[in-house]
């Protein structure tokens, strides 16, 4: 007679739990550029209808979905950035506390300025980046 064994839930990997921060970071680009996409269709049809270059002038809804949607961008940048320097992380420690301070005042500031937008989103790995690499 066979003894079977109940399958243990799959832990997360280790490289997951130190690069978690950078993968929720480039998620929550990918969320505000889609959803700038969608929500400001409008004003972006605008934009190329009007041949992109100088095309934003005055207009100050095409000017908020610029700085949305390029927002998105560099937000996948800094995404990205962290992403490196967690997987890196593992051969020499790198503190990303400074980054983590920065980026919890910008959030503080939009959660202050705007509670009810997507800021929120960034504050677990904001808080996270701010303690010790390995915690």
């Amino acid at each position: 007679m066979t003894t079977q064994t109940t399958p243990t839930p799959p832990r997360m990997t280790t490289q997951l739990r130190q690069t978690w921060k950078g993968l929720w970071l480039l998620g929550v680009a990918a969320v505000h550029t889609v959803f700038g996409v969608v929500v400001f269709q409008p004003q972006l049809q605008e934009i190329a209808q009007r041949g992109v270059f100088d095309s934003v002038g005055t207009d100050p809804m095409r000017g908020a979905v610029t700085w949305f949607v390029l927002f998105g961008a560099l937000f996948a940048l800094l995404g990205w950035a962290v992403l490196l320097v967690e997987r890196h992380a593992a051969l020499a420690p790198v503190p990303l506390r400074a980054l983590g301070a920065g980026l919890l005042a910008l959030t503080a500031l939009g959660i202050v300025l705007m509670p009810a937008s997507g800021f929120w989103l960034v504050l677990p790995p904001a808080l996270a980046l701010c303690l010790r690499p390995g915690r």
